[in-house]
């Protein structure tokens, strides 16, 4: 059964950092493309980063630019997001996923697999 599973969220002040994990089961993560979301309260879920399976292209949205960065280890099957001077509004929860696509989109619905989500809370 694939599975994603987010660690690594929690408490931290603005202007610290935070590094998310997401540990894939049942399927090699090498052949997806993979992306990290958000979502915070009555908000629409919205896509942080990703990297396509293609050529290791990688895609930020502009609010996390210069900030936050995508890695993925083969060898470990997993995703990493490390995120850096976080502000208040990075505050939501963060999920990882898995696309069958070639080259990933920040966009949802391309994505089969997601993870729980782990929260992220940044203090003013």
């Amino acid at each position: 059964q694939p599975q994603l599973v987010e660690s690594g969220g929690g408490l931290v002040q603005s202007g610290g950092s935070l590094r998310l994990s997401c540990a894939a089961s049942g399927f090699n993560l090498d052949y997806y493309a993979i992306g990290w979301f958000r979502q915070a309260p009555g908000k629409e879920r919205e896509g942080v980063s990703c990297i396509s399976s293609s050529d290791g292209s990688t895609h930020y949205a502009d609010s996390v630019k210069g900030r936050f960065t995508i890695s993925r280890d083969s060898a470990k099957n997993a995703m990493y997001l490390q995120m850096t001077s976080l502000k208040p509004e990075d505050t939501a929860v963060y999920y990882c996923a898995a696309s069958t696509d070639y080259y990933c989109s920040t966009a949802v619905s391309p994505y089969r697999y997601w993870g729980q989500g782990t929260q992220v809370t940044v203090s003013s």
